[in-house]
């Protein structure tokens, strides 16, 4: 961790600097360690509010950024800023991305590429559960990573769904990941489970923080920011779980939803979500076949053996969208021709590359 990363820590403990508030920070000074130690007059030319500036230089004379850290190091939370290659790709395209994210487990799950959010009501009725079981299994099955937000019903039961077939889930709080912030309480040995199954638990939220009821909405944009999709099983008319979907469609992501019965009430909000649009969805083919992705498990399996040697990364590090000639990717690798050659070859066989023809390649998945 950087000797910066104690001061983007102690800045989130200060909960009216969020997303927005803390991007007018990273965008005006080059680090975080300038913001804790700067004057008013510099926070209000970089944006703030008078008001804030006055609460937030009051209020960070109460933190000692060491000892945020030590708390952060103390729970093995892992804490990923903006700024940091490994901020998930997706979660970085939303409008106002949080600026940084708190991570238990395994980071790698934040930037799969088949990221499915699956939210619902938390009074899953039995046609909801067997639903979410019928649906979550074959997907994660087929290499997706389930998204959800760990509350009680379809949430909980998405995440069941994908450990029950050693899948892969990650699960968003509106409270802190910590062991005693982690919410609701009932959920916390789901939440054990998931990190024991390479899962990962993620919050914007610092240490401590408790389930405020206006954390959630923002929780949800986070769950929608990091998937290709929303699946919506269950949802009444004003369901926390269409929030989740909204923000999908305002980041340009698909929904899916599950009909139901007309006389329940928890099949409103999916129907209304079909009647804008959102695509019905009877059973996890639907799914792939309108992300257009009948092969995600295959895909998958290929990516997580690829690059497999050193010369073979050594090119892929050198490699983009722009077509690059081979001559050049020579030159730049400093790699002999012969190696370059037979290694494009195999490179492009497996899939990590593509020649576009005159010797031109570009990278296939960057």
């Amino acid at each position: 961790m950087s000797n910066d990363l104690k001061y983007w820590i102690a800045i989130s403990q200060f909960a009216k600097i969020g997303a927005n508030r803390f991007a007018k920070l990273y965008n005006y000074f080059p680090s975080m360690e300038l913001v804790w130690q700067t004057s008013y007059s510099e926070l209000i030319k970089c944006g703030l509010e008078q008001k804030i500036a006055e609460e937030f230089i009051l209020i960070r004379s109460q933190i000692n950024p060491d000892f945020e850290m030590e708390k952060i190091e103390k729970e093995y939370i892992n804490v990923i800023t903006i700024k940091d290659e490994k901020y998930p790709k997706l979660l970085k395209e939303i409008f106002s991305p949080p600026a940084l994210l708190y991570v238990k487990g395994n980071l790698e799950n934040l930037n799969q590429q088949f990221n499915l959010a699956v939210v619902g009501t938390r009074k899953a009725s039995n046609y909801g559960q067997q639903i979410t079981t019928e649906l979550v299994k074959p997907l994660s099955q087929n290499g997706f990573t389930i998204t959800s937000g760990l509350a009680l019903g379809i949430d909980a039961l998405a995440h069941q769904a994908a450990l029950d077939v050693k899948g892969k889930t990650i699960a968003v709080l509106g409270s802190g990941v910590d062991q005693q912030s982690i919410y609701p309480s009932s959920n916390r040995f789901l939440a054990k489970n998931i990190l024991d199954n390479d899962g990962a638990i993620v919050t914007e939220f610092p240490i401590g923080m408790m389930p405020l009821k206006h954390n959630f909405p923002t929780r949800n944009r986070i769950i929608a920011g990091l998937s290709l999709g929303t699946l919506v099983i269950e949802a009444a008319e004003s369901s926390g779980a269409l929030i989740t979907a909204y923000c999908s469609l305002e980041q340009n992501r698909e929904v899916f939803a599950v009909p139901g019965s007309l006389f329940n009430r928890n099949s409103i909000g999916t129907h209304k979500l079909i009647q804008r649009g959102a695509k019905l969805v009877t059973n996890y083919q639907d799914i792939l076949d309108e992300l257009n992705l009948r092969e995600v498990k295959n895909y998958v399996a290929n990516q997580k053996v690829l690059p497999s040697t050193i010369e073979e990364k050594i090119i892929m590090e050198n490699l983009n969208k722009d077509p690059k000639h081979i001559d050049q990717i020579i030159k730049e690798t400093n790699l002999t021709t012969s190696i370059v050659s037979s290694t494009l070859s195999l490179m492009e066989m497996k899939g990590l590359i593509k020649n576009l023809g005159g010797q031109n390649y570009i990278a296939s998945n960057n």
